[in-house]
């Protein structure tokens, strides 16, 4: 075996193939950080709807008894 040859393959043929192999994993890792990123970013990504209104938390709290009416009304008038 001669410096520089394994089985009949230089070492500058096997190293050509596998750049590509190397490249494509790096951007995979990127991807995937991107990815990672953007998922922590934005939230947990169950809520899917966003987040509520302001109108809509104040109905749910004249729902459930927590303002009065005239309250609602008022901060009602405000939102609008």
């Amino acid at each position: 075996m001669s410096f520089g040859m394994m089985d009949g393959y230089s070492y500058g043929m096997m190293s050509g193939g596998m750049w590509i192999l190397g490249f494509i994993f790096w951007i995979l890792i990127l991807v995937g950080l991107i990815l990672l990123i953007k998922y922590l970013w934005e939230g947990s990504g169950i809520r899917g709807g966003g987040q509520e209104s302001a109108l809509e938390v104040l109905k749910k709290r004249y729902a459930r008894g927590e303002i009065s009416k005239e309250e609602f009304e008022e901060k009602k008038k405000d939102l609008l």
